[in-house]
This record gives C-alpha cells, sequence and structure tokens, in this order.
C-alpha cells in the first residue's frame, strides 16, 4: 500500500437483514482501516445486496454515501391490484405472492452496478479460482421453492439454464431480496428444460453461510462473517423472533404470522451451524431494533446503523487472532461439513 502497510486479505460473509444492512458499510471500513481487502464475498438478502456493490468496487466510503443517499421507500412498487382500496395488497397475496414488485429494486442496483462496469458476472470473474473452487469474486445465496434447493449463485446458474458468466448480477440479487409475502418471489423461466424456477430470499434456506469459502486445511487468509443481531448471538431462538399478532385486520394478522414463521426459520435454520469455529470470526452487529422492513429509515437511523456496525468491526479486530483460530479450529478436515451444508 502507498504508506508501506502491508495489505491483509479475507473472504467475507454477509448475513441477510433488509434495511438493517445499513450497517455493513460500518464494518467493511473497520476492516479497510485495518488493510483488509475482501477477496471472496457471499450474502443473502441485504447481505446481497452491500456484497454486490462491495464486490463490484465500492470502498466503504462509498457504500455508506450510497446509503445516506437512498431512500428504501423507493423500493416499494406496485402495480395496479396494489392501488385498488382495501383489497389492493391483499389481490397481491393471492395472485402474485407479494406486495410490492421488486422491479424499482433491480434497477437501481443495475444503475449502481453499471457504474462500476459490472453487468454480468463475467464482470466479476476472478483470473484463477481460488482455493475453494470459486470463480467468480461475488456469490449471492438464493432459495429456489420450486426446485427445493439452496442456489449459490453463479455457481449454480447452470441448474437455472444460464451459463455462470451470463447470469446478470442486478438479477441474482434480486432473486436473493424476495423477502416472502413482502416482495413477489422471482420467477424464472429455464430454457433448457422449459420449466419455471420460483425463486425467494436466500435467507429461507441459509441466511448467513460463513462455512461456504471454508477449505481442507489450513486456510490462506481468514473469513469473516457481518451478523447482525438483536443481542447476544446466544440468545434462544424465541427470544429473537417476532410475536405473532392474533387480533386486528385479516391482513395484519396473515402477515405477522407470516414473518414470525419466516424468522424463526431462518433463525433456527442458521443457529444450527453456528458452531465456536463459526462464532470466533462473526462479527456481530447490534441492529438496535431496526425492523428488516422498516423501510421509513430516518437519515439518523441509518446513521446509527453504520456507527454500530464500524464499532463492532473495530471491537472485533483487537482480538482477533489467525494464528490462535487456525490451533483452535482448524487442526481438522472442514471440507467434509461445508459440503454437507452445501448439499443440505
Amino acid at each position: 500500500m502507498a504508506d508501506g502497510r502491508t495489505e491483509r486479505r479475507l473472504d467475507l460473509v454477509l448475513k441477510g437483514g433488509g434495511v438493517k444492512g445499513a450497517a455493513f458499510p460500518g464494518a467493511i471500513a473497520a476492516l479497510e482501516e485495518a488493510d483488509y481487502q475482501a477477496n471472496y464475498v457471499a450474502g443473502a438478502s441485504a447481505g446481497a445486496i452491500v456484497g454486490a456493490l462491495h464486490a463490484a468496487g465500492y470502498s466503504a466510503a462509498e457504500l455508506r454515501t450510497v446509503m445516506d443517499n437512498l431512500n428504501f421507500l423507493d423500493f416499494l412498487d406496485r402495480d395496479f391490484k396494489d392501488r385498488i382500496p382495501l383489497i389492493g395488497r391483499g389481490l397481491s397475496l393471492l395472485f402474485d405472492q407479494g406486495i410490492y414488485e421488486g422491479e424499482a429494486f433491480r434497477e437501481w442496483l443495475e444503475e449502481k452496478l453499471v457504474a462500476k462496469g459490472v453487468h454480468t458476472f463475467g464482470d466479476l470473474r476472478q483470473d484463477e479460482a481460488g482455493a475453494s473452487g470459486f470463480q467468480h469474486r461475488l456469490q449471492v445465496i438464493a432459495s429456489d421453492i420450486s426446485a427445493r434447493r439452496l442456489l449459490v449463485l453463479p455457481r449454480d446458474a447452470d441448474v437455472l439454464g444460464i451459463p455462470p458468466d451470463e447470469l446478470d448480477v442486478a438479477t441474482a440479487v434480486r432473486m436473493s431480496m424476495s423477502i416472502p409475502f413482502f416482495f413477489e418471489p422471482y420467477v424464472h423461466h429455464n430454457p433448457t428444460t422449459d420449466t419455471n424456477h420460483v425463486i425467494v430470499d436466500g435467507g429461507m434456506l441459509s441466511n448467513f453461510p460463513v462455512w461456504l469459502f471454508d477449505v481442507e486445511g489450513t486456510p490462506r487468509w481468514p473469513t469473516f462473517g457481518l451478523m447482525l443481531v438483536d443481542g447476544d448471538l446466544r440468545t434462544p431462538v424465541i427470544e429473537r423472533t417476532p410475536t405473532v399478532v392474533l387480533g386486528g385486520h385479516f391482513l395484519r394478522r396473515t402477515v405477522s404470522f407470516t414473518q414470525a414463521l419466516v424468522s424463526t426459520m431462518i433463525e433456527a435454520h442458521d443457529r444450527l451451524y453456528l458452531e465456536d469455529a463459526d462464532f470466533v470470526r462473526t462479527i456481530p452487529i447490534p441492529n438496535l431494533g431496526v425492523g428488516t422492513t422498516e423501510f421509513a429509515l430516518t437519515h439518523e437511523r441509518k446513521g446509527a446503523l453504520y456507527d454500530s456496525g464500524y464499532e463492532s468491526g473495530t471491537r472485533f479486530l483487537r482480538s482477533w487472532d489467525m494464528d490462535r483460530y487456525v490451533a483452535e479450529h482448524r487442526s481438522g478436515a472442514p471440507e467434509e461439513s461445508r459440503q454437507v451444508r452445501l448439499r443440505g
């Protein structure tokens, strides 16, 4: 680097969390200040959004500017059914399986990526595949509910009938951020099989795949996970999920039940794999009580989330010791565990 310091590489995995992802640029800023540079980046949902921008070349400072200038309410696009008084949202849920279209988001992300010269995953191809076998700088987690499988894109793009290099990055992220019943699922027609794939939020199957880039033996650099939390990572799942609303309007009850169901599934799945080896390389970022779909997020709340990410990243790095991590957690063979998770 220009000042003579040594650049340190890492792989970065970002957990989903809706608008709470505004905290991620703060954590990335702490990593950059410590001279860490991401080699591979993966994420689900909100983690895929920030991860895609970072993989495309946005620095922490640029990411903060993007978030500061972003009005999340602009993503709540509706079609004609949504605008019908009283019953519009119900009709969207019934016929489209989601209230909002998601196209406004895809167009916004496409514009941001194009500004860095990124259109398809071919623009994010590495010169050579890394030890973990991935060939592209970014991996996006999505859930194919029609095929009942986890998708890691672009690695699994052939499942959709698309060559990995030709898969559009903004479209892949749009797949990953399809919060069930909030955004419409993304329906992709596979030209090779003449079938449709119904794809939703990657967090449905794995919201925090911190294990994704693990390799057999001693890693050349660490994988750090950025995880948005409501408190201690090891509090019981039931204490970290929304309360079901039993009274009130039918639509409100339905949405409340769905949110609680999805949140419980996401939390329970990833907690199965939050073992000590994953816990010690995870940067837990307090989400300050911000809701996943709190789209009317104020500038002040965005700033507080950024600060939470920065402080959490700084605190984590004070105690991180790569040699100790390898000695305590990489003496076995993690590759077997990784393959089991990829198949799950």
